[in-house]
C-alpha cells in the first residue's frame, strides 16, 4: 500500500514537472517571437536613414513612441481577465512592434558593431541567469522583492537625472540597472517555473499566464540590453 502511494506521488511530481517544462517553453517561445519582431522593426527603420527621419518627422511621434509601450503593457495587465488569449497575443505582438520603433534610434546613435557586441553579451548573460533561475533550489522570492525596490529607485533616479544631465549619474544608474535586471531574470524564470507547475496545461488561462511571463522576460532582456548599451556605447566613444 505504501509503495503504491509512493508510486502515485512520484507520477504526480513527474507530471507536474512535465507541465512546468512545457509552460516555460511556451513562455520563451513568445518572448523570442517578440524579440524577433522588435529587432526586425528596429533594424528596418533604424538602418534606413531616410525612412527613420520620415518616421521622426511625424507630429507627436516622439511622445507616441514614449507612451505607447506603457499603454500596451497596461492594457495587457488590466485586460488579463477580460480579453481572450488571441486578443492579448495580438496586443503583445503590437507592443513588440512599437518597441521596435522606439529601439530603432539605437542604430542612429550607436555603431552597428557595438550593438551586435552588446546583444551577444546580453544574450549570454540573460541565458546564464535564466538557467540559474530555473535550476536553483534557493527561494528567490525575498531577493525579487529587493530587486523590485531597487528598480523603483532606478526609475526615480533616472527621472531626476533627466533634469540634472549628469553623465556620471547616468553611468552609475546603468551599472545598477544591469545588476537589477540580471537578478530579475533569474527571479522571473523561477517564478514562471512555479506558475507552470500549478496551471492546467492547454487551457486559455495557462496561455494567458505564459504570455504574461513572456512579457516579464521580454522587459528583462530589453532593459538589460539598453543598460549595457549605454555602458559600452559610452566607452566606445
Amino acid at each position: 500500500m505504501n509503495n503504491h502511494i509512493q508510486f502515485h506521488d512520484d507520477a504526480t511530481i513527474e507530471s507536474s514537472a512535465s507541465v512546468s517544462k512545457s509552460f516555460v517553453s511556451n513562455v520563451f517561445s513568445y518572448m523570442t517571437l517578440a524579440l524577433l519582431i522588435s529587432g526586425g522593426v528596429a533594424a528596418y527603420f533604424g538602418l534606413n536613414e531616410s525612412l527613420f527621419l520620415r518616421l521622426m518627422s511625424v507630429p507627436g511621434m516622439m511622445w507616441i513612441l514614449m507612451l505607447a509601450p506603457l499603454a500596451f503593457v497596461m492594457i495587457i495587465s488590466f485586460g488579463f481577465n477580460k480579453l481572450s488569449f488571441p486578443a492579448l497575443l495580438v496586443i503583445f505582438l503590437a507592443y513588440a512592434a512599437t518597441m521596435g520603433l522606439s529601439l530603432s534610434a539605437i542604430f542612429v546613435i550607436f555603431d552597428l558593431g557595438v550593438i551586435f557586441k552588446v546583444f551577444l553579451i546580453t544574450a549570454g548573460l540573460f541565458g546564464t541567469m535564466a538557467v540559474l533561475g530555473y535550476t536553483t533550489k534557493t527561494d528567490l522570492t525575498a531577493f525579487g522583492g529587493i530587486l523590485t525596490m531597487a528598480l523603483i529607485g532606478i526609475v526615480i533616479a533616472s527621472l531626476v537625472n533627466m533634469f540634472m544631465g549628469s553623465e556620471t549619474m547616468d553611468y552609475i544608474i546603468s551599472c545598477i540597472g544591469v545588476l537589477v535586471f540580471t537578478g530579475l531574470t533569474a527571479y522571473d524564470v523561477q517564478k514562471i517555473k512555479r506558475i507552470g507547475a500549478g496551471v492546467e496545461y492547454g487551457t486559455a488561462t495557462a496561455s494567458k499566464l505564459a504570455l504574461m511571463g513572456a512579457l516579464s522576460l521580454y522587459l528583462d532582456f530589453v532593459n538589460l540590453f539598453m543598460f549595457l548599451l549605454r555602458i559600452f556605447g559610452r566607452s566606445s566613444e
